[in-house]
């Protein structure tokens, strides 16, 4: 892979993880004992009527399926950046080829070439 193109995918791919965290951050706080965990901060609806106590309950669970996705595209964002640091970065992970350049600028978390990828 072209030097300038790694580069290019780690600015992406470092951007893209202080945005992430910063959205986990909003609503969420990190587990000081398992990193890489968030958590989502819980609704207080002690003192209402059980109709509002329900609304919050929806939305909390909603904002625990954000977190899990928000957390699992983190996880693959430190892994892909770790990579380059390793010198292993854009290889797929199912047959050892190179991951095309094309998915990569989409998806410079990819893990598996468009090939692997179809047929999982």
């Amino acid at each position: 892979m072209k030097k300038e193109l790694l580069e290019q995918l780690k600015i992406v791919l470092e951007n893209e993880k202080l945005s992430l965290k910063k959205e986990l951050e909003s609503f969420a706080v990190e587990d000081k004992n398992n990193k890489g965990n968030w958590d989502a901060k819980r609704i207080n609806a002690q003192d209402t009527d059980m109709e509002e106590k329900a609304d919050e309950m929806e939305e909390y669970d909603n904002l625990l399926s954000l977190e899990h996705n928000l957390e699992t595209r983190l996880q693959d964002i430190d892994l892909a950046i770790e990579k380059i640091g390793k010198d292993v970065y854009g290889i797929c992970e199912k047959c050892d080829k190179e991951i095309e350049e094309k998915r990569l600028l989409v998806c410079p978390e990819a893990k598996l070439c468009m090939k692997c990828n179809e047929s999982k």
